[in-house]
């Protein structure tokens, strides 16, 4: 499929179509089943994590990555500077926020605010893009802080 009048170039065996070959060009198209038959071959997913992932989009603000976990793996507690948004595109997971558990079966979205404390278990295999903004370096740090001023508020 040809893309505008820019050079599109394919890449055996991934269904990833960019322009000049990068993963942060003006225009990226996927197609998702193939990436995924991709991650289903990796090491990772096959031996050792029952987890693997790619990342498809990579600009200096915004990443986006597919993720396949196998049911029964986890994810342990992590944070993310930026702004995250979680889609589940099959199977079932579930997130672990502080004062809650999330469900995202197949075909549900969830987007938390920067540093909010998560982890993820698969319910069953299940596959998800992870979306990740980032504000400027001085807002990291003003958010940052602010969360552990109210962390610190909680305690007492």
């Amino acid at each position: 499929m040809p893309i505008a009048q820019n050079k599109a170039i394919r890449r055996s065996g991934v269904g990833h179509e960019s322009i000049a070959g990068t993963l942060s060009g003006p225009l990226l198209q996927f197609d998702l089943a193939r990436e995924l038959d991709q991650l289903h071959k990796d090491e990772s997913w096959l031996h050792t994590t029952g987890r693997s992932s790619k990342t498809l989009v990579k600009h200096p603000d915004l990443r986006i990555v597919l993720i396949a976990m196998k049911a029964n793996t986890r994810m342990h507690e992590h944070t993310a500077a930026g702004r995250i948004s979680v889609h589940s595109l099959n199977g079932h997971i579930r997130l672990h926020l502080p004062d809650r558990v999330v469900d995202l079966p197949a075909g549900h979205l969830l987007a938390l605010d920067r540093c909010v404390p998560h982890d993820v278990e698969a319910a069953e295999d299940t596959v998800f893009l992870l979306t990740l903004s980032w504000p400027p370096k001085t807002k990291i740090l003003e958010t940052k802080t602010h969360r552990k001023k109210t962390a610190r508020n909680k305690r007492k």
